[in-house]
């Protein structure tokens, strides 16, 4: 009776492994079975299983056998059957290649399930290698392709460099044409005004240097006399506006006929001049204290004359001659 019991657990043991196993279905394939020696093909494992199933996909290294190896891997990919929305669809892809002619066996993929361990089919990869035509010789690596290059390739290629060097050579030249155009600051220096020395001061001035040179004493009286009319010319010139060089005496006082000046000052310019045309055209030759006397007469008209007021400027002009 036991026997007959362990006989019929076991029948159904069995019965239930292949139901599950008939319900969760693996895959392994390839895009390509045949490849070039070197290049990379993609590894397609797959899991068809009932939603609430749970399957674990094998964990590769780095090689799938000694000659195939495994690039790089994707992540898992889960999607509901089209035609049966309770079944899933679980694929992971893996890019493999390898270096050696020849085929392959791609040895089957173990899935753990809750039914066990569910296997893959094998399938072969074959690796090809270049074929070579041994018929023809061997030639020389080719040399580089001359290329037409023209100036304008040039200028398109540095067109920037160009462009800045032409911006700064542009921009030097206006800074230089501005530097040297502008106009420069003028800097006016204002010189302090010079006081204005009284025409009398000055006159007196100058009779004074003329006393202090001896020249009568060192026996140039002529020099002396001509000098003091000179002086005494020029006061009378700027100090009444009138013309006394290149005249006469007697003209000179023509022209002083209508000026206001007392009848004493008038005798002493009188005597001055007088002496100075005898010495000059007579060779006269005076005493001591009449040369003494003309300094003394024409510091006394000077002192008496002399313009109060500011002096007046010199001009041309003057009394007519009578």
């Amino acid at each position: 009776m036991k026997k007959q019991f362990y006989f019929l657990v076991l029948i159904l043991m069995a019965c239930f492994a292949r139901t599950a196993n008939a319900q969760v279905q693996v895959d392994a394939r390839v895009d390509s079975g045949t490849i070039k020696i070197g290049d990379q093909t993609q590894l397609h494992l797959s899991v068809r299983q009932p939603a609430g199933q749970k399957v674990n996909f094998p964990q590769l290294a780095d090689t799938i056998n000694a000659k195939v190896l495994l690039v790089g891997a994707s992540k898992l990919d889960t999607i509901k059957d089209k035609n049966d929305p309770k079944t899933l669809i679980v694929s992971q892809s893996y890019t493999i290649t390898s270096f050696d002619a020849g085929t392959y066996t791609i040895p089957p993929f173990d899935f753990g399930s809750s039914a066990g361990v569910l296997k893959t089919a094998p399938f072969n990869l074959t690796v090809q290698t270049m074929k070579v035509d041994t018929t023809k010789a061997i030639y020389d690596i080719k040399q580089p392709i001359a290329v037409s290059y023209t100036w304008l390739d040039w200028i398109r290629d540095h067109f920037l460099l160009l462009y800045s060097i032409f911006f700064a050579l542009t921009v030097l030249i206006v800074i230089i044409h501005y530097v040297r155009n502008r106009k420069k600051k003028v800097v006016v220096v204002l010189e302090a005004p010079k006081p204005v020395i009284p025409l009398h001061v000055t006159v007196l001035g100058r009779l004074e240097n003329l006393r202090t040179q001896k020249m009568w004493q060192q026996g140039n009286i002529k020099g002396y006399h001509s000098e003091l009319s000179d002086i005494m010319r020029d006061y009378l010139e700027n100090r009444y506006v009138i013309k006394t060089h290149e005249k006469t005496t007697a003209e000179i006082f023509a022209s002083m006929k209508f000026l206001d000046i007392a009848d004493n000052d008038r005798n002493m310019l009188r005597l001055i001049l007088l002496l100075a045309d005898m010495v000059k055209f007579a060779k006269e030759n005076p005493l001591p204290n009449e040369n003494e006397q003309s300094m003394d007469n024409a510091i006394a008209f000077v002192n008496n004359t002399k313009q109060v007021n500011a002096p007046v400027a010199p001009a041309e002009g003057g009394a007519a001659n009578v």
